[in-house]
């Protein structure tokens, strides 16, 4: 049907003439182009300064190029982000991206024409197949915009915020007019009052579109394909500090050109904020606001500004928001424009930490216990001590093959405890040499999240300092943040040895592990594994040899958070309702028997979740390495193993 159309309108154009217009009609045409013109620079010519007069990004480096030329094939070009995390919306949005790039080359030959100089229509036949190709894309755009439309505008999903944009529904509509007046021109043909009208209305929607981009959410057909190639190719990468007056974003004169043009790039499509655990469950922050206000405070104040950011009157960027977000990422992860939101509220928080803005009891004891006593529990090393010794954890002394990290919470937290002794147990199974280190201190996750740079910075250069001393080259570990920082975020002050999650390890080892017939088992994926790290297999892979594997309604990168990370397992009570109550129930919605996890903050999290929403019999809580610990016994590995560990 549709190669019967192209063929029919290849017909009809090929039959036709071309439109002639008079000296008067091309001088009229020049004026208003150059109004188009002259309207849209002026009006984009603010943000364009803003966003140049913006602080340099002084770590930035187009490399890698191959890796972000990628991503602007697969995240902007085939739009996959787009349609992944909303398939109709999103297909629809891709179509209108799609016929808009297809029809760049019409919009050229249609002003052209205007001129007496249209080059598609009327020579050999790639101009009449393509005119037609077009076609059929006008058709697609022009019912994409229209079930866009109905969307924002009648529908209006709660996600989409109250605001009406009504230059954006202007836009809607010129660009169904746009497609309808082009559709129209092919079956009418270029002859006549009616072809010379429609080429008029094309004309005049498509010089009344270019202006009104600059002051809408459009703009970001221009600027998010700038936006996607130039962020940075790490997710949740927290810029470095360029010297001792860089605290963080505290005022205008921070921000950065990156954190500008992201600011401006901003679709409001509001995926950010329906998958942030603290908007959903009721709380202040906003990731899209957070955005909007960035662009606000750049249009008033302007990028070298000396007012602070945050808690400016009627602003969404008041400390309480900056200081709610849990770092899971989904913002950055959903955003279909490059926008990083995770940067710019670590950012905020930085400015307000490191500037003493920020004052809260349960920070001010987090960052004690952090300095004084080397964990974020606050607990005497003498505990960690009787600890290794009565679990009889061997020393670290070089000739082991792995490091066994405990973290602060397989050292101090009881359930932490009790999940590293269990790993232990794995590892003495397989037969695999390890040992701990004689002393401990916290990787500075929470004041690397909490914007604490100068603590972080101390933690990171001692642990660097004792993995040297120790001779460490490989290390394991029951805790995904400890991960996430060794092996990332001490790259600032050094390389750390090689360092791996217990679930890559027990996935490598799995045809090794007893299989067991525990019943079902549903699988939380916590944030700092999953999409900090994409590891999401490996643990399904141990969960499936203990029992049966079931998934919540969201899992994989759409996983839920379980509330702790960023810092907020030491912040005291949520407002709102708590994150681990909504994460819980989902779990427990699923009817499985067990509940596995591969982070001991989210067992904690979800362990006393459990005692409030769990109701009489909630399902029983292990982690990844408990799962597969409680089918071991004497010798009860293959034969493999037992030779390994022999």
């Amino acid at each position: 049907m549709i190669a019967g159309a192209v063929g029919m309108l290849r017909v009809g154009i090929e039959l036709a003439e071309p439109l002639s217009f008079s000296v008067t009609e091309r001088l009229l045409l020049m004026a208003l182009i150059a109004a188009s013109l002259g309207v849209f620079a002026w009006r984009s010519w603010p943000i364009a300064s803003n966003i140049l007069h913006s602080k340099k990004d002084a770590d930035f480096s187009l490399r890698p190029v191959g890796r972000r030329a990628w991503k602007f094939f697969w995240e902007v070009l085939c739009q996959s982000k787009v349609i992944r995390q909303r398939p109709l919306p999103g297909l629809a949005h891709a179509f209108v991206f799609w016929g808009f790039l297809a029809f760049a080359l019409v919009t050229l030959n249609h002003l052209a024409v205007g001129f007496g100089h249209g080059f598609l229509q009327y020579s050999g036949s790639f101009g009449p197949f393509y005119v037609g190709f077009a076609g059929i894309w006008a058709v697609l755009v022009a019912v994409s915009i229209s079930g866009l439309f109905v969307r924002r505008f009648v529908v209006r999903p709660k996600w989409l915020g109250k605001r009406v944009s009504v230059e954006s529904g202007v836009i809607a509509g010129l660009i169904f007019v746009l497609m309808v007046s082009y559709l129209a021109a092919l079956f009418v043909g270029d002859k006549g009052f009616a072809a010379r009208g429609l080429w008029w209305v094309h004309t005049l929607s498509l010089l009344v579109f270019l202006p009104l981009i600059p002051r809408t959410k459009h703009l970001h057909l221009l600027l998010s394909p700038l936006t996607v190639f130039l962020k940075r190719p790490q997710f949740s990468q927290i810029p470095k500090l360029e010297g001792d007056e860089d605290f963080g974003l505290f005022a205008g004169r921070d921000v950065t050109q990156i954190i500008a043009l992201q600011a401006y790039s901003c679709v409001e499509c509001g995926r950010c904020a329906e998958h942030c655990p603290a908007t959903t469950t009721g709380k202040v922050l906003n990731p899209k606001k957070i955005v909007l206000e960035m662009r606000s405070y750049l249009n008033t104040a302007g990028p070298g500004s000396e007012e602070p950011l945050l808690d400016r009157p009627g602003s969404a960027m008041s400390m309480e928001a900056a200081f709610e977000c849990t770092t899971c990422g989904a913002c950055e992860f959903q955003c279909p424009v490059g926008v990083q939101h995770l940067s710019i509220l670590i950012g905020l928080r930085r400015g307000a930490v490191n500037t003493g803005a920020w004052e809260d009891r349960y920070g001010t004891k987090l960052f004690l216990a952090l300095e004084k006593q080397g964990n974020a529990l606050g607990m005497s090393s003498i505990e960690r001590d009787k600890f290794i010794a009565k679990q009889e954890f061997p020393i670290f002394d070089g000739s082991q093959e792995y490091c066994l990290w405990l973290g602060c919470m397989g050292s101090y937290d009881p359930k932490g405890r009790e999940i590293v002794s269990d790993f232990a147990r794995v590892m003495q199974a397989l037969g695999v040499q390890f040992g701990v280190l004689k002393k401990e201190k916290c990787t500075g996750d929470p004041a690397r999240r909490l914007g604490n740079d100068l603590l972080f910075g101390d933690l990171a250069a001692q642990g660097l300092k004792t993995f040297a001393a120790a001779k460490v080259t490989k290390i394991v570990t029951i805790c995904p943040h400890c991960v996430r920082t060794i092996a990332t975020d001490w790259l600032e002050y050094g390389v750390a040895p090689e360092i791996e999650h217990h679930s890559d390890f027990m996935a490598r080892h799995a045809h090794l592990l007893p299989k067991q017939d525990g019943g079902s088992i549903v699988y939380h994926d916590p944030c700092y594994l999953g999409r900090y790290r994409d590891v999401y297999d490996e643990p399904r892979a141990v969960v499936a040899a203990a029992g049966e594997l079931v998934e919540a309604e969201r899992h994989h990168e759409r996983s839920f958070c379980c509330g702790a990370g960023g810092g907020q397992a030491f912040l005291g009570e949520e407002s709102g309702e708590r994150v681990s109550h909504v994460r819980a129930k989902e779990l427990i919605a699923t009817g499985a028997q067990t509940i596995g996890t591969a982070c001991p903050f989210c067992n904690s999290m979800f362990r006393d979740a459990l005692g409030a929403v769990g109701g009489e019999n909630p399902p029983q809580l292990l982690d990844i390495a408990q799962l597969v610990a409680r089918g071991l016994a004497p010798r009860a590995l293959s034969s493999d193993a037992e030779e390994k560990s022999g």
